[in-house]
């Protein structure tokens, strides 16, 4: 550890605004969560995507006051993967159609996210959140691989549910560029997300609506442990895709012993899968772009 990282730990003032962040944090989660507008967008969306009354074409309606989340689901809906028959659609009804709801919330999802990396202050953290989502679409991709090949789990449930995992850390960092001595000190906002990004992310997300199984899958995903075997629960899958998709570092990254056993044991169990993950991370970095 450097000096530089050790005032950035234990600085009084950088303590001051950690503590400061936190406790506006969890006065936030206790009433209305604030995100950047086109977050909140999706928000709405989200609301609309879950209601079961709801037509294609209201759907549609509501997607289309978006334009870029529009301009992307007619990209992907007439994408290789979702159109090997070369039959292309042109409007958002039939893209809808053709991609299926969860697609298209992931989508959107995704979309907020690559946007939030872009908020204003989010440069300090450049490094960071770039690690972040880099980790969060190959546990996306693993857990859709994992739950189309290993169980009986929706694979679009599974990879949403990969997708927003570490939505805390995410939240975290957004809510870190509103406080000058952090983002001059990107080591300590660094430190301070991995202790408490797992249970922000789990308020967060009940906050947000999420559904309960979702959550509750996301819960402890850090904690390494042994591979299930064989993997019954979403929450299995979550852990699995994570763990493959490297999220050991973070026990690294807090100096915390490991169980090399156990991840050698989980690298192996599945190791089959590994060029299907891969490919399926490299499909969705282009559809996310």
């Amino acid at each position: 550890m450097t000096a530089q990282q050790d005032d950035n730990k234990t600085g009084d003032a950088l303590r001051a605004q950690r503590f400061e962040m936190l406790a506006d944090i969890a006065k936030e989660l206790a009433g209305e969560v604030v995100f950047p507008t086109y977050f909140d967008a999706v928000l709405r969306l989200r609301k609309t995507l879950q209601d079961p009354n709801q037509s294609l074409g209201r759907i549609a309606a509501a997607v289309a006051v978006e334009p870029l989340i529009s301009a992307k689901l007619l990209h992907l809906a007439n994408s290789v993967a979702f159109n090997p028959g070369g039959t292309e659609v042109f409007d958002l009804q039939a893209a809808i159609a053709r991609l299926g709801i969860n697609v298209v919330r992931s989508t959107a999802l995704s979309i907020v996210m690559t946007q939030l990396l872009r908020a204003k202050g989010m440069a300090a953290y450049s490094e960071l959140t770039h690690t972040l989502w880099d980790h969060s679409i190959n546990t996306a991709a693993a857990a859709r691989i994992i739950a189309r090949k290993l169980t009986r789990i929706n694979p679009e449930e599974a990879m949403l549910a990969g997708l927003i995992h570490d939505l805390g850390a995410f939240y975290m960092l957004y809510r870190a560029t509103q406080y000058e001595e952090l983002s001059h000190r990107p080591e300590s906002v660094k430190y301070l997300i991995i202790q408490w990004h797992e249970s922000i992310g789990v308020s967060l997300l009940n906050a947000l609506g999420l559904p309960e199984e979702i959550v509750k899958a996301t819960e402890d995903h850090d904690r390494l442990r042994p591979p299930p075997n064989p993997v019954r629960t979403l929450t299995d899958v979550v852990y699995v895709a994570n763990m493959l998709a490297g999220g050991h570092f973070e026990w690294t990254m807090q100096d915390l012993p490991m169980c090399s056993t156990d991840l050698e044991a989980l690298e192996t169990h599945f190791a089959d899968i590994r060029p299907e993950i891969e490919a399926e991370a490299s499909q969705m970095r282009a559809s996310f772009a």
